[in-house]
């Protein structure tokens, strides 16, 4: 099966357009956030037009993913993943060179910081909670030199509602100890009553932009609502992890030649003269079937 035709790149909302491109972000409050909270946000960093077109190539994307077997995985009833090679995303530039993903992504990975990930969770009417969780096991050196090395920023294409099954995050778990988790990643049921007294729910808006360590306990919520609920899903690593083993994201040659080269040094992909679809295989065991 052929990939979908590549939309047009956008006009609006780009760093550029912005004069964003080269501005210095101070991102030291960010990194003290991630280190105590396991999350942090930026507030507006894009337009809302930004997001919408966001929203857009994200439908198109799904429409396309579930057509095919393996195009999506299920992440619990009515809640699937789906990762996107870049030129599927039309703002896939101002995304990762907007100067607080730049920024942040430096400070707390360092310079040779890599882009392994994009993707988007979609929980549908009647996606119900997720057990608590995180995305994969905490990696040695992250439990005994409390370092982080690799990063998720998440973006909402809607303005999320208390009905919509928003994000419930557990601040402060991403050093929590593992022993007891199920695949290293699952705390036991009888853990369950800490993260729920410590949960936050966040609601983002078009244009926000929030980053996470992926080790933080968190779930999606039960979505009460007729609506969906996107989120775009960008993964970065630092020198030493290797998130990379679970994606399969690539560029075509023309796509390549036209990228900054400050985005050239962080993305890590085959360079290819025709793209393939993806056939999903970042699987989060045990949230198949979600949890009352």
């Amino acid at each position: 099966m052929s990939m979908p035709e590549t939309p047009e790149r956008p006009t609006v909302g780009s760093v550029d357009a912005l004069g964003l491109a080269d501005a210095p972000v101070d991102v030291a409050q960010d990194v003290a956030n991630l280190y105590k909270d396991g999350i942090t946000a930026r507030k507006g960093a894009f337009t809302v037009a930004w997001a919408d077109r966001l929203r857009e190539d994200i439908e198109t994307a799904f429409e396309e993913a579930r057509s095919r077997q393996g195009g999506a995985v299920g992440r619990g009833p009515h809640r699937y993943y789906v990762e996107i090679h870049p030129e599927q995303m039309r703002g896939f530039v101002e995304l990762v060179d907007h100067p607080w993903v730049r920024s942040l992504a430096t400070a707390v990975l360092g310079p040779d910081y890599r882009i392994v990930e994009l993707g988007f969770d979609v929980p549908l009417e009647g996606a119900v909670n997720q057990p608590w969780h995180r995305d994969f096991p905490a990696p040695e050196h992250t439990r005994t030199e409390l370092r982080l090395n690799s990063l998720a920023f998440n973006l909402t294409a809607v303005d999320t509602a208390p009905d919509m099954g928003p994000f419930e995050i557990a601040p402060g778990t991403q050093w929590d100890e593992e022993p007891d988790f199920e695949h290293g990643m699952f705390p036991p049921r009888e853990r369950y009553s800490r993260y729920e007294q410590l949960a936050v729910r966040k609601y983002p808006q078009r244009g926000d932009i929030s980053a996470r360590s992926a080790l933080t306990i968190d779930r999606g919520t039960k979505n009460e609502s007729a609506k969906a609920r996107p989120v775009l899903v960008l993964g970065l690593d630092g020198p030493d992890a290797h998130n990379d083993d679970r994606h399969d994201a690539a560029v075509t040659r023309g796509f390549w030649d036209g990228l900054p080269q400050r985005v050239r040094r962080h993305l890590h992909c085959p360079v290819v003269d025709e793209l393939t679809p993806i056939t999903q295989k970042h699987t989060i065991e045990g949230l198949v079937m979600g949890a009352p």
